[in-house]
């Protein structure tokens, strides 16, 4: 990929939920909320802190997180729909 965040920003892919209720009942793409969950596809360097000096992200590629369901920026990327987010509007990383 061709695109790496600045600073405490994180690209994040969605993750897909399924298509059926537990039911077994279709939900149309008209009536599906986006889903929260989502995996780090590309992480920045870090934010400065007080004294100037480079804080790392806790967050790594690959990880699974949970993120609020207004956080980021979505923007499209090598023709893939992503969002762009602050490390502080991801909510937690999932097991």
């Amino acid at each position: 990929m061709a695109f790496r965040p600045l600073h405490d920003r994180v690209l994040v892919r969605r993750v897909e939920e399924d298509e059926r209720t537990a039911g077994g009942i279709i939900i149309p793409d008209t009536a599906k909320e986006k889903p929260q969950q989502g995996e780090v596809v590309a992480v920045g360097s870090g934010a400065r802190g007080d004294d100037n000096e480079i804080v790392p992200l806790e967050l790594k590629a690959g990880d699974k997180i949970l993120f609020g369901k207004w956080s980021g920026t979505e923007v499209k990327v090598d023709g893939e729909d992503l969002i762009i987010m602050k490390e502080s509007d991801v909510l937690g990383i999932l097991d």
